[in-house]
């Protein structure tokens, strides 16, 4: 399979205790939606919508058993979020044996950005990380994301523990369109 290097900065970020701020609410016609027995073809779609601009791209290359053993895994929840009775967006949780809770997918799909959703949308995630058994909420990002994504996670109260340049090799023919910016 035909590559192009992608070069990004990676930013991990944590958060060690829930916020202390009431959450904002989500807009009118709007709520979020757990999604137990997520089935392949749903996830991919919810995956597919949201990350098609940001380079989302290694799910797409793992086949539909690999997609199936990831929904099936009873530390990992999906959580779709409705506006006006259709998908907008979606977050996966995953707990993980020591406590730790990683926000591993967060986003809105294109009709949704710029709607007054995102920030009250991180914030169910983040309660929902909380709500859980959860000693640490982590969450990544990197330059290929949607330029409010970092600044989104530090105003919710994360910090950046690292930053880390990768090169990905993103696969030619999965229909991405590929990051102009970089570093």
């Amino acid at each position: 399979m035909p590559t192009t290097p992608v070069q990004v900065e990676v930013t991990f970020l944590r958060m060690e205790r829930p916020p202390a701020d009431p959450p904002a609410a989500l807009p009118p016609e709007t709520g979020v939606v757990p999604v137990p027995g997520c089935t392949v073809g749903f996830y991919r779609y919810l995956y597919d919508t949201v990350g098609r601009d940001y380079c989302w791209w290694l799910r797409r290359t793992l086949p539909d058993a690999k997609i199936e053993a990831i929904l099936r895994d009873p530390s990992v929840s999906i959580h779709a979020l409705y506006r006006a009775g259709e998908p907008a967006g979606f977050y996966e949780l995953e707990r993980r044996w020591d406590g730790t809770t990683n926000l591993s997918y967060f986003g809105l799909m294109p009709h949704a950005v710029g709607q007054g959703m995102g920030r009250a949308f991180l914030r169910h995630a983040i309660d929902a990380a909380w709500a859980g058994p959860c000693s640490v909420l982590t969450v990544n990002t990197c330059t290929a994301d949607h330029p409010r994504a970092l600044p989104n996670y530090l105003a919710a109260d994360f910090r950046v523990v690292r930053r880390v340049r990768e090169e990905w090799p993103v696969p030619t023919d999965i229909g991405l369109r590929l990051p102009q910016r970089a570093w």
